[in-house]
């Protein structure tokens, strides 16, 4: 199968989410007016809300568990072969960058597989990339639950297939405690840059 997986998802979840999001420079007349770099068609409570899913342990928790700082949540799978590690390790320094300000930022990923995505192998995955990241997975209804939370996109393929791949946006969302959902971030935000609009939002929030 030819991996044109990025390009679309990144277009599906684009046609998904059009209507919701769109990229713009400032403007917007908030508290974060002057960290953000994208602005938000509706009310920003539309991203983000409630969710019960699996820790690394197998205990459910939920949003309120796991988001207690700041915290950047990204949707991926663990057999992900291009996008989620790149994405992910993106995330971990960005974390990094932040620790050395003084800031403490918590890494969650959220897998979109949960048929291959058991919570050992998620924490593993998540342990791997930074000792803080979280990793969470579920039962598919979880998963879909928390996916349309955040209003993300998913497809699995022919799970007959053992090495089948899944379609999914790529977009990282960053999330406040008692605020919800403040800012996203595509794929070709750098490290350096994630850190610098998230320590703005968390040193005004």
């Amino acid at each position: 199968m030819t991996r044109i997986i990025a390009p679309v998802a990144a277009l599906v979840a684009a046609l998904f989410i059009g209507g919701l999001l769109w990229v713009t420079q400032g403007g917007e007349d908030s508290a974060f007016a002057q960290c953000s770099a994208t602005k938000i068609a509706g009310e920003g409570g539309q991203i983000g809300g409630p969710f019960e899913l699996l820790n690394a342990d197998g205990q459910t928790v939920t949003d309120a568990d796991v988001i207690t700082e700041p915290t950047l949540v990204y949707f991926g799978y663990t057999f992900c072969p291009d996008v989620c590690p790149l994405d992910t390790a993106r995330n971990a320094e960005a974390v990094d960058v932040l620790a050395q300000r003084g800031m403490s930022v918590t890494p969650v990923f959220i897998s979109v597989d949960p048929g291959r995505d058991t919570p050992e192998v998620v924490g593993d995955f998540a342990f791997n990339l930074h000792e803080k990241m979280v990793g969470l997975t579920g039962s598919p209804e979880q998963v879909d639950a928390a996916s349309k939370a955040y209003r993300t996109y998913y497809n699995v393929h022919d799970t007959s297939d053992e090495f089948y791949l899944v379609d999914h946006s790529t977009f990282t969302y960053l999330m406040m405690p008692e605020i919800g959902f403040v800012e996203f971030f595509r794929r070709d935000v750098t490290a350096d840059a994630m850190a610098e609009r998230v320590g703005c939002f968390v040193e005004n929030a």
